[in-house]
């Protein structure tokens, strides 16, 4: 029986997909083989050597420790796409909040509900809340993985013009991407023509700060930035100086801090992103699909660390072999099956980065023996092995 470790609240759709009579999961589980994970931090958490995977039930892996976990051979899940309709809707939200001022509106009639012949008031105080139509403005969408796309294809179909870079679209991406986006060259191209520009991409060292004092120097003055991706996407001193001096017009933001939320163009959302339930259900389903896609068969999708490898449910024994993408490696493990007089019925090996991973069915048995001597190879992260319908060793 496998054991899955739940470290937050998570979805029983999710969970359903995990059934009893193989499983057990809860968040009381000892010495689990997978983290079924949402927001809690594991940077500090300690990881036995029979931990397999961790899902995170959500795209972004910031509270995982993704090198720490490669080193130790732990394959790290997320959920692309599983919350993107969520986010996309809130993006959507933002846009139209910040071009209409609706948020003053409802804030000035809340305040004023006591007024006698209130809806004589409204005629004549409605003016200070007169917006602008998103029709025919520009947005400008910088990161088109899965949210991005939705967000273009909806400001599209609500009469944007839309301006979309990615240096890295995945071919599925293009494909979902509505023929009328544009696409730009570079960040540069969008950050100069846009009226709107709403960030998409994921966080990391590259990407930090990557609106500042010189990307935001490229903008139109009284642009208006939406970012439900990650706060420090941003540089706040930069954001705060080009609110103070209008060259930010709105910044929407769902992440904001002590320092953004009282300046008045700023509408900060808290965190609601992904926050439907909807969206829960989505992710929970995925992750956990993802582990018992991992732990059953061996096979991997949506991992942040290790190659996209899938080889559908195996017919006999499976060898699953994560390593060091160095030279000579396939060769060495298919020399040892050889020589143990095993027949390899068909073999997959991906790479991603520094990292390999090898699916190789088997005619026959391997015995531990055989086992042990794949994981002496140098260069060997993990060897796992499966039966179908069978816990693996």
């Amino acid at each position: 029986m496998f054991k899955v470790c739940t470290l937050n609240k998570i979805s029983q759709a999710g969970l359903r997909e995990l059934p009893d009579d193989a499983y057990a999961v809860g968040d009381q589980v000892g010495e689990p083989d997978a983290l079924l994970v949402r927001s809690a931090d594991l940077h500090a958490m300690d990881f036995g050597d029979q931990l397999k995977a961790i899902a995170r039930a959500g795209a972004g892996v910031n509270n995982i420790p993704i090198d720490r976990c490669s080193e130790q051979g732990i394959v790290v899940f997320n959920t692309p796409g599983g919350n993107a309709n969520s986010v996309k809707e809130l993006v959507i939200a933002g846009l139209l909040l910040a071009a209409r001022d609706i948020q003053s509106g409802l804030q000035w009639v809340r305040e004023n509900a006591g007024t006698e012949n209130l809806e004589r008031v409204v005629e004549k105080e409605k003016t200070r809340f007169a917006g602008h139509e998103i029709m025919g403005k520009t947005l400008g969408v910088v990161g088109l993985g899965a949210i991005g796309v939705m967000v273009s294809n909806a400001a599209e179909a609500l009469g944007m013009r839309v301006i979309g870079y990615d240096p890295f679209i995945s071919v599925e991406s293009a494909w979902g991407l509505a023929r009328e986006v544009e696409r730009a060259r570079t960040i540069d191209d969008v950050l100069g023509q846009s009226d709107y520009i709403s960030l998409h991409i994921p966080l990391n060292d590259d990407t930090r700060g990557t609106i500042n004092t010189y990307s935001i120097g490229l903008m139109k003055p009284g642009t208006c930035l939406l970012n439900f991706a990650r706060g420090a996407l941003v540089d706040e001193a930069a954001i705060l100086e080009a609110l103070n001096s209008g060259k930010i017009g709105t910044y929407v933001t769902d992440f904001p801090t002590s320092a953004l939320a009282s300046h008045p163009r700023v509408l900060g959302v808290p965190h609601l992103g992904a926050s439907t339930a909807e969206a829960e259900e989505n992710c929970a389903v995925m992750a956990a699909r993802q582990i018992k896609a991992f732990l059953e068969d061996g096979n991997i999708r949506n991992s942040v660390n290790f190659p996209r490898c899938e080889l559908g449910a195996p017919d006999g024994q499976r060898i699953l072999v994560a390593n060091r993408n160095i030279p000579n490696m396939v060769g060495q493990i298919t020399t040892i099956l050889a020589e143990h007089s095993i027949n390899i019925a068909d073999l997959l090996n991906r790479h991603r980065g520094d990292l390999a991973y090898n699916i190789i069915d088997i005619e026959g048995d391997v015995s531990h023996k055989t086992v042990d001597q794949l994981r002496a190879i140098e260069g060997v992260i993990f060897v796992r092995t499966v039966l179908p319908g069978a816990h693996s060793w």
